[in-house]
């Protein structure tokens, strides 16, 4: 044996030769800790559950048929086997006798509406209203009638024209017919 192979523990060398007897040359040093882990953990598994049979069936200690139930339910819920072929291909067969639904959309690829794409509008531009030039005279007039000690009241602001913003939005795609 090689000089870090002394040291190894039992366990440790089994892994090494089930590895090598399968053809495995070449791997990680950490590879074996992993697989002992497994092991480990899976031998745990499975005495747990031996006993806990062995406690229902009224047993007090574990014997050969308790381990091979937990196994064998182990197995059972580890490992599942597909359906025969038969079976596979006695379904598809049903399955495939119901059509498919026709199609209610014209040629080629069904596209999502235009207003869940990137194509629908992503921006707003904000543009202010103008005010007339009569608009802007009146209130150049009263600026300059007016005193400036004295406050407008809310009545008279509110009759003035507001130059609140207009926003416009413009799709970066083609023009949608609407």
């Amino acid at each position: 044996m090689a000089d870090g192979e002394e040291d190894l523990p039992r366990d440790a060398k089994i892994v090494k030769t089930l590895l090598k007897s399968m053809g495995v040359d070449q791997y990680e040093p950490r590879v074996v800790h992993q697989f002992l882990e497994l092991w480990y953990r899976y031998v745990v598994d499975v005495l747990t559950d031996a006993q806990v049979y062995s406690e229902h069936a009224g047993k007090s200690t574990i014997d050969s048929d308790d381990v091979k139930l937990a196994i064998q339910s182990k197995v059972n819920f580890s490992f599942s086997q597909p359906p025969p072929r038969e079976v596979l291909l006695e379904l598809a067969r049903n399955r495939n006798k119901i059509p498919l639904p026709k199609s209610i959309a014209g040629p080629g690829m069904a596209l999502p509406p235009d207003s869940d794409t990137l194509i629908s509008p992503n921006y707003q531009l904000v543009i202010p209203r103008k005010r007339t030039n009569e608009a802007i005279e009146e209130t150049e007039e009263e600026e300059e009638g007016s005193d400036p000690k004295t406050n407008m009241s809310q009545e008279q602001r509110t009759d003035l024209p507001q130059n609140t913003p207009q926003r416009v939005s413009f799709p970066l795609g083609p023009k949608r017919a609407r």
